[in-house]
């Protein structure tokens, strides 16, 4: 028998049957479309518990301080240090040196007194930093975008600031295009306390949530740079040691998540101090990986019930199709032939399935994210990442399911393809 007569065969079949057909395939498209859902909801919610985790930045994330660390630095998340160590462009070429780190992100603070237009001044932290590298810092954005890194007159305000501006974050966009004035204050030498400042004004362009050092404002570098030597006067001060030091921090991002504390270990050889989630990723996902576990059960066992599903419905085939199986076999027809009927019937029922199931489970796990990805919008977080959904999961559904449609299939195909034609035709 031909493969174009086994595919007649089995579409004539499937259309006789069609109810029967169509409640089987709606069985494996139940089980692939759990699966799926599942799987695309676990894999969304891993990326986006470690993002959150690295405050929107890589996972691999370490911040490095102008600091001694303590001897048992490296047992601990946080920063844990004692006395100062300046941080200058050799100390950034030393950590760049490690094979195990893939960039370094300075980091620059300095004081400043910011006049917004209908709020109150207040004297506050502007955050200078390399924007050319945005995708190495733990920086998320709320609303707008952030400044152009070779802008002078441009700033990103954090999340904090919107409630000294008295907007809730759900209107975070609102305060985009809005002017503030800064003053980067200077002590001046004599005999009295006196300040000058130096003015600038720089638009609002966006609202982000960000951990690269406290303060409310983010800068592109070179405008911290002119506010810190503005500041100092050129000379150092001695009642603020730390402004003596090049940069106020480091980012640094290993070269992968299982890399991070070979990196802590090396800058801790260098003599500073650093912090980084690393203990705590590490446990949450240990604890991600259980909840991978139990809905992947889930899903197996929705599968489990749509093999059965189409086991069942083949063996109800074999009995009502024992006269047809005998005439095919009295003209000739081998056991392979039948065999081959049963088995495509079965792959073409799964491959049907696999395709509605794993189309709506992705659906579903896309509309639970944009519901997901509201709610965190309006409670002035960030959001859903659901880019992070894979076609392969779309395919491995579809082949899943068409596969354990194959498995389902065997012990009835066999039993099929084994049936004497006399005995089929007397329907014994």
């Amino acid at each position: 028998m031909r493969w174009s007569d086994t595919f007649r065969l089995v579409s004539r079949s499937i259309r006789r049957r069609a109810a029967r057909a169509s409640l089987t395939g709606l069985g494996v498209a139940l089980g692939s479309g759990l699966l799926v859902a599942l799987v695309t909801i676990s894999n969304t919610a891993d990326t986006n518990v470690i993002g959150r985790l690295s405050h929107g930045g890589p996972v691999a994330a370490i911040k490095v301080a102008p600091a001694v660390p303590e001897p048992d630095q490296l047992d601990s998340d946080s920063l844990e240090s004692r006395g100062i160590h300046l941080l200058d462009d050799q100390s950034v070429a030393a950590i760049k040196h490690s094979r195990y780190v893939s960039s370094v992100v300075p980091v620059m603070t300095s004081e400043v007194l910011a006049l917004p237009p209908k709020a109150d001044p207040s004297f506050g932290l502007m955050i200078g930093t390399d924007l050319t590298q945005l995708g190495n810092l733990p920086i998320t954005v709320l609303a707008g975008r952030m400044p152009s890194p070779s802008s002078l007159t441009e700033v990103a305000i954090s999340s904090s600031y919107l409630d000294h501006l008295h907007v809730v974050p759900a209107n975070a966009p609102a305060v985009l295009g809005m002017e503030i004035e800064f003053a980067t204050p200077r002590r001046e030498p004599s005999g009295q306390v006196r300040f000058r400042g130096r003015w600038f004004r720089a638009t609002i362009v966006g609202v982000v949530a960000q951990q690269v050092s406290d303060g409310d404002f983010v800068f592109p570098i070179k405008q911290t740079q002119l506010a810190r030597e503005w500041a100092l006067g050129g000379e150092p001060d001695p009642d603020f040691p730390l402004l003596a030091s090049q940069y106020t921090g480091l980012v640094v991002v290993a070269t992968s998540l299982d890399r991070v504390h070979d990196v802590r270990a090396e800058i801790d050889q260098l003599g500073y101090a650093t912090s980084a989630p690393e203990h705590l990723i590490a446990t949450v996902q240990r604890y991600l990986r259980v909840v991978d576990i139990v809905l992947g059960g889930i899903g197996t066992v929705a599968l489990v019930i749509a093999a059965l599903s189409i086991a069942s419905t083949l063996l109800t085939a074999v009995h009502e199709r024992r006269r047809e199986i005998g005439v095919l076999k009295a003209i000739g027809a081998r056991d392979s032939d039948v065999l081959r009927w049963f088995l495509v019937e079965a792959v073409a029922i799964g491959f049907g399935g696999g395709i509605v199931g794993s189309l709506a489970g992705v659906g579903m796990a896309e509309l639970l994210g944009l519901a997901v990805n509201d709610y965190l919008l309006k409670q002035g977080l960030g959001g859903v990442e659901l880019s992070s959904i894979s076609g392969t999961i779309v395919v491995g559904g579809v082949v899943g399911a068409s596969l354990l449609a194959l498995l389902a299939a065997a012990v009835p195909a066999l039993m099929a393809s084994r049936l004497s034609a006399r005995e089929a035709v007397a329907g014994e």
